[in-house]
């Protein structure tokens, strides 16, 4: 089923996004901040209401998600995007200096950054693409000084091209002037060459794995020369995201958060679940409870509300996944085996069954490298080895999104935080490693899971915007001279 047909732009057609977007700043850079939001607000209930299961069914059909999943991300997180950034917005520029010496007014300007800023944003969220370009569009400041305004080309993902251009759509019903987004579907080598060796590039909004950022990154430094700023350079990985579990932990909550945070969306989601670290104690009610109601999780199109765990992305995706499966119990992963699924086939869509594998190897390539797919990788530890575990847990991957701890015990709970300090950008306790709500959990994890810039806060927004401090005087000076320069003072 072709769901939607698209032109790629090449350099020329770039050339003209950049050139349009910026003659659109001084319209855009004159529009009073009220004025923006407003339109932003007005996209958001459009959302909400006119384009809502419009919205829903593109994403279904193109992204492959069910009805529930959908419904999460490009509907209600879409929405909360664009309304807690207007608020956000508003909390920024209302932080001005709290004093001011006698005869002198103090101010600070928001300015936006000079230039444009770049949005590659990815398959499996709807509502990440409409952020990325919108958190920049919306941060600059009308003042009696200069004047200047975030313009943003976006680069969607070819795997939800039809959902991001509804929003490009609804953005631009909403008010949004002409020129101000400029949509740019293409080869993403081929953007990035003809985006990051302009002078005016300003900033980099990224969302998607972990190779393309830091390639996007070192050609960024190597045209450092070529730009009028430094960029701001903000981007959400890959990660590999973990639940451990203490001793005390209630078993029955940890698995059912466990399925839900390993197999919603089939493990596409930066968050997901992809590791678990569980006492010896507790294996056994854990192990017995993980299979049976893993049988249950429900495969199938996702147009069929039953359907639990869809079929991955693509046959890249596919065939990537498929050959972890195929070596375990191999030379290359013999300490894991297969405790539920384990099969794939792409006679009719690409489907890998949910699965969960057991190992006995901590550093097993399921345990530390990332699938991003419906797979789950058990570890058991002996339950006195907890602090041991946490630090191997921490220590085992380079990422750092998501991090979900288990226990009753509110000491394991202390050290087990005060451990994974740096493992986690998000950190849950006995709650999934998924699921962070815009305005309750801002996003975003370090190491090489990303600059930890939380998508969904004001933390984000001040990343594009470049301050300006004015200090006037209202008083002439007299004399150079210092007080104690006077004659007669000692």
């Amino acid at each position: 089923m072709t769901v939607a047909e698209y032109h790629e732009a090449d350099a020329s057609v770039v050339q003209k996004a950049i050139d349009k977007a910026l003659a659109a700043k001084p319209a855009w850079e004159a529009m009073p901040f009220n004025d923006r939001a407003a339109i932003f607000l007005k996209a958001a209930d459009l959302l909400a209401t006119k384009y809502r299961h419009k919205l829903l069914a593109a994403t279904m059909l193109g992204q492959g998600k069910n009805a529930w999943q959908a419904e999460i991300d490009a509907a209600a997180e879409l929405c909360d995007f664009w309304r807690f950034n207007c608020y956000y917005a508003s909390k920024i520029y209302a932080d001005q200096p709290p004093m001011n010496s006698s005869r002198t007014w103090n101010r600070l300007e928001y300015r936006a950054l000079e230039g444009f800023v770049l949005a590659y944003s990815p398959f499996n969220f709807t509502a990440i693409g409409g952020n990325l370009v919108s958190a920049p569009a919306l941060m600059d400041e009308l003042t009696r000084s200069v004047l200047k305004g975030n313009v943003v080309l976006w680069k969607p993902s070819p795997m939800a091209m039809l959902s991001n251009y509804m929003v490009f759509q609804v953005l631009r019903e909403a008010g949004l002037p002409e020129g101000v987004i400029q949509f740019i579907p293409g080869d993403a080598e081929s953007i990035a060459n003809a985006t990051l060796s302009h002078p005016d590039f300003a900033g980099l909004h990224f969302t998607g794995s972990t190779h393309v950022f830091k390639k996007l990154w070192r050609q960024i430094g190597n045209n450092i020369d070529t730009y009028k700023s430094y960029p701001r350079v903000v981007g959400e990985t890959g990660g590999k995201n973990m639940h451990i579990l203490h001793k005390s932990a209630d078993v029955r909550n940890a698995v059912m958060q466990t399925l839900r945070g390993a197999f919603e969306y089939a493990g596409q989601k930066c968050s997901a679940t992809s590791r678990v670290y569980i006492p010896d104690t507790l294996w056994p009610e854990f192990k017995s409870l993980i299979e049976k109601e893993g049988k249950k999780l429900k495969s199938g199109p996702s147009d069929e509300f039953e359907t639990f765990v869809n079929a991955v992305i693509n046959k890249e995706s596919y065939t990537r996944i498929k050959k972890y499966l195929d070596e375990v119990g191999s030379p290359s992963n013999p300490h894991t085996k297969v405790l539920l699924g384990g099969k794939a086939s792409d006679a009719k869509g690409y489907f890998i069954d949910p699965t969960v594998l057991v190992t006995t190897d901590p550093h097993s390539p399921t345990m530390v490298q990332e699938l991003f797919g419906p797979v789950v990788t058990l570890y058991v530890y002996p339950a006195e080895k907890y602090e041991e575990t946490l630090e191997l847990a921490s220590t085992s991957t380079p990422y750092s999104l998501t991090g979900s701890l288990f226990a009753q015990d509110r000491q394991a709970i202390i050290t087990g935080s005060n451990i994974l300090r740096n493992a986690a950008g998000n950190f849950y306790i006995n709650d999934k490693s998924t699921g962070a709500v815009v305005g309750q959990q801002p996003f975003g994890g370090g190491r090489a899971s990303g600059t930890n810039d939380k998508a969904g806060s004001g933390l984000n927004l001040l990343r594009w915007v470049s301050p300006r401090t004015i200090k006037e005087n209202f008083v002439p000076l007299d004399s150079w001279a210092y007080p104690s320069n006077s004659p007669g003072v000692a």
